[in-house]
């Protein structure tokens, strides 16, 4: 049993039985017939509604981890005492006990995650996925996304599209598809390596920072809306009100680079979502706010620099397509 502990003790608890599904054949990389492999990393704080739905999925999943390592970042429910349930039975998933911080904030997210890729940069493996610890995949999710990887170099990172609970259904998140939301972004090792991971950013927007470091480096980022994963709880309300993480959202937005004009849009394009109007104008409220105090910029000049072109140029194209619709 792999459960590594930083100053706590492992949990460990009945277990039910389930047997893992049998395996394909591996997916290989075209041109070269080299077979593709996989990690995960989970960064778990309180994630006892929701984590063994994740666990369960990945176990189904018809071609498994090299290794997944989950870090229980500090969490204070069952979160831990249900994966080392897990543990015990399947050789592929480690356990990290890390004391995390308090309170709970997306700086502490990455650095677990960076935890858990430093215990695998000896192993064998040619992608590296995050996995949030509430969301849920089909069986064949990572089989159809190595594929991608398989079938095009050039792609350094790639996911499906997510549904979040809205008025006790699921729905659609929005995703460019030149974007790949958070909780499920799979990368190239190479293009992991070459950004850096994620960065450690108090307000969050780590995923985002690292999908646009990847375009700067010539990567493509691709989603693929036939590949649908359910992502059990609106990102970012973990611990705190909707209000909240809204507001936070948009101080995120300032302090890695959102162009203000493509802050507007974005506040303008969200009115059509709850809480209506309102919500928009308290995510531009913290952005604005970051911008009126100063709040230092956490990324490089010239990753702001490429953002600002693309965000500038997605206005740009927006405007011609809603131009012509109208003529």
């Amino acid at each position: 049993m792999r459960v590594h502990i930083w100053g706590r003790n492992a949990l460990t608890g009945g277990f039910q039985n389930l047997s893992p599904v049998a395996q394909p054949e591996d997916v290989t990389e075209k041109g070269t017939g080299m077979t593709l492999r996989y990690v995960l990393l989970t960064a778990a704080r309180d994630e006892e509604v929701f984590i063994e739905k994740t666990i369960r999925s990945v176990i189904a999943q018809t071609i498994h981890p090299v290794r997944w390592v989950i870090v229980n970042d500090g969490s204070k429910d069952r979160t831990a005492d249900i994966v080392a349930q897990y543990v015990e039975q399947y050789d592929f998933i480690e356990l990290i006990m890390r004391p995390g911080d308090q309170p709970r904030n997306f700086g502490s997210k990455s650095r677990a995650i960076q935890d858990a890729y430093s215990r695998l940069v000896t192993l064998d493996f040619d992608c590296v996925g995050n996995l949030d610890a509430d969301v849920s995949l089909p069986p064949d999710y990572y089989e159809n996304i190595l594929g991608i990887f398989a079938a095009d170099s050039k792609v350094g990172l790639a996911g499906g599209i997510r549904y979040e609970p809205h008025n006790g259904r699921l729905v659609l998140v929005n995703c460019a598809r030149s974007s790949v939301g958070g909780p499920i972004q799979m990368f190239r090792r190479e293009c992991w390596e070459m950004v850096g991971g994620y960065m450690t950013l108090p307000y969050g927007g780590e995923d985002a920072v690292a999908e646009t470091s990847a375009r700067m480096h010539g990567w493509k980022v691709r989603s693929f809306p036939e590949y649908r994963v359910y992502h059990h709880r609106k990102t970012g309300t973990a611990n705190r009100s909707v209000w909240s993480a809204l507001y936070r959202a948009g101080i995120r937005d300032y302090t890695i680079g959102y162009h203000p004009l493509f802050e507007l849009a974005r506040t303008v394009y969200r009115f059509q979502q709850r809480p209506y109007v309102v919500g928009s104008l308290v995510m531009l409220a913290g952005y604005l706010s970051a911008m009126l105090r100063r709040f230092k910029r956490l990324v490089s000049p010239a990753l702001i620099s490429f953002l600002h072109k693309e965000q500038l140029s997605r206005l740009k194209e927006a405007a011609i397509t809603k131009t012509k619709n109208a003529q």
